[in-house]
């Protein structure tokens, strides 16, 4: 499905003329629900995410898809749309990067049981990360942003971030600075079908989640 976002980028643009440093990046917008889960022993094993996507890109995504039901989306006639996605969020690092104690961990490929819902209008995609080694970590860092900026993270005001069986240990969200003036007008000089890809920004505008354990 992200593969379809430079078309979509370039539907926008001619529909609305976009030109403004403010429009020019990101295209996506992007609401996350993340919790963390943790095994038996305080070690976290995967993060689960529930992803929002706009209502624009969501129109743009599913349009052409066959359902029983005008307007409406069951998880089965979804199912081929989620596999596209998860499949193409892989090569992006799912953007979501852990680190533990200063180590970056990896994650295996997705739990299968991944799916897409269709809310309102919305597409809200919900899937596993599962780590390959399970961690134990005094300070974990979880950041979940795009390297491009293409697509923008933002968490969700209700319970943007929870923990699944931790030990006593203390969840703060971290929400990213705003972007300067001059920075977004560098951002808007690049063509609005085209990723930014000689500006690496996107850890600077990271949404965070920071995990103390004793």
């Amino acid at each position: 499905m992200l593969k379809r976002l430079f078309c979509l980028v370039a539907v926008i643009s001619a529909a609305f003329g976009v030109t403004t440093a403010a429009q020019a990046h990101p295209h996506v917008w992007v609401t996350m629900h993340t919790e963390l889960v943790y095994g038996a022993d305080g070690s976290l094993t995967g993060v689960k995410q529930k992803w929002a996507f706009d209502d624009m890109f969501s129109a743009f995504a599913t349009q052409g898809l066959e359902s029983k039901e005008k307007g409406k989306f069951t998880r089965e006639e979804l199912a081929a749309l989620a596999k596209v996605n998860v499949e193409s969020l892989k090569e992006y690092d799912f953007f979501t990067y852990v680190t533990a104690d200063g180590k970056k961990a990896e994650f295996a490929d997705p739990a299968p049981d991944y799916w897409l819902d269709f809310q309102d209008a919305v597409l809200i995609l919900n899937f596993t990360l599962p780590l390959k080694t399970p961690v134990k970590a005094k300070e974990l860092k979880v950041d979940i942003y795009d390297p491009t900026i293409f697509v923008d993270f933002s968490f969700a005001k209700d319970k943007p971030a929870t923990l699944a069986g931790a030990p006593a240990c203390k969840l703060d969200v971290v929400l990213p600075r705003e972007m300067t003036y001059e920075e977004g007008k560098k951002l808007s000089e690049i063509p609005a079908d085209q990723p930014n890809l000689s500006m690496a920004w996107g850890a600077q505008f990271s949404s965070k989640i920071l995990v103390h354990c004793p």
